[in-house]
C-alpha cells in the first residue's frame, strides 16, 4: 500500500507554562475537587452553589441553570454568540470566568423581555426579519441593546462598528441594522430601558 500514513494515538502532556522564576505549572492539571461557593444574580434571581473555578460563564448559564439562550459559538470570544450582559455591560460569557460575577449581575436573553411583552429590540428583530437560522440572534440582540444604551445607534456607520464584533453567518446584517434603527428611539423612550 503506497502512500499510506500511520496515525498513532499517543497521550498528550498537559502544556507546561513558565510561572515567572518559579517551577513550570501544568497549564491543564486539573483542580482535584476545588469548588468556589458562587452568589450573583442571574435575570433578576438570586443564584448561590458551587462552582468549579475553572468554568466560564457560558458553561454556568447552560449546564447549571438551563439558560441556553446564549450560544456556545467559537469558544474564543470572536464570533458574538454568547454575548449577555454583566453589570449592564455586554461580555463575552466564553471568556468570562464564573468566578467573575460574584456578588455582581447577569443578564441573559432569557431576562430581557417583560413577561410575554418582548423587549422592543426583540420586537424589532422579528418586524425587520433580522434573523434567517436564529443561532448568533441572542447575542446580536444583547449586543445590540447594549450599543443602543451605550450610545452608539446615532448612524449606520456606527451601528455596524459597534456590532462588528457578531458574526451572523446566513449574513442578515441589513435586516440587523434596521432593527436597531427602530429600536432605538423606543428604548430611549422607555418603553425598553429595562
Amino acid at each position: 500500500m503506497r502512500g499510506a500514513a500511520v496515525i498513532a494515538l499517543v497521550p498528550l502532556a498537559p502544556a507546561v507554562a513558565q510561572n515567572g522564576d518559579g517551577p513550570a505549572i501544568a497549564a491543564s492539571a486539573p483542580v482535584s475537587g476545588h469548588r468556589l461557593r458562587l452568589n450573583t444574580t442571574v435575570n433578576a434571581k438570586p443564584f448561590e452553589g458551587d462552582i468549579d473555578p475553572r468554568s466560564s460563564l457560558l458553561d454556568l448559564l447552560r449546564e447549571r441553570l438551563a439558560l441556553t439562550g446564549a450560544k456556545k459559538g467559537c469558544d474564543h470570544g470572536q464570533c458574538g454568540a454568547c454575548t449577555v450582559h454583566l453589570d449592564g455591560q455586554r461580555v463575552a460569557s466564553c471568556l468570562t470566568l464564573a468566578a467573575k460575577v460574584q456578588g455582581r449581575s447577569v443578564r441573559t436573553i432569557e431576562g430581557l423581555a417583560d413577561g410575554e411583552k418582548l423587549h422592543p429590540m426583540q420586537q424589532a428583530f422579528i418586524d425587520h426579519d433580522a434573523l434567517q437560522c436564529g443561532y448568533c440572534t441572542p447575542g446580536q440582540i444583547m449586543a445590540a441593546v447594549a450599543l443602543v444604551q451605550e450610545g452608539n445607534a446615532g448612524s449606520r456607520e456606527r451601528i455596524r462598528e459597534y456590532m462588528s464584533g457578531n458574526i451572523c453567518r446566513c449574513g442578515a446584517y441589513v435586516g440587523i441594522v434596521a432593527a436597531i434603527e427602530d429600536a432605538a428611539p423606543k428604548m430611549r423612550q422607555g418603553t425598553g430601558a429595562r
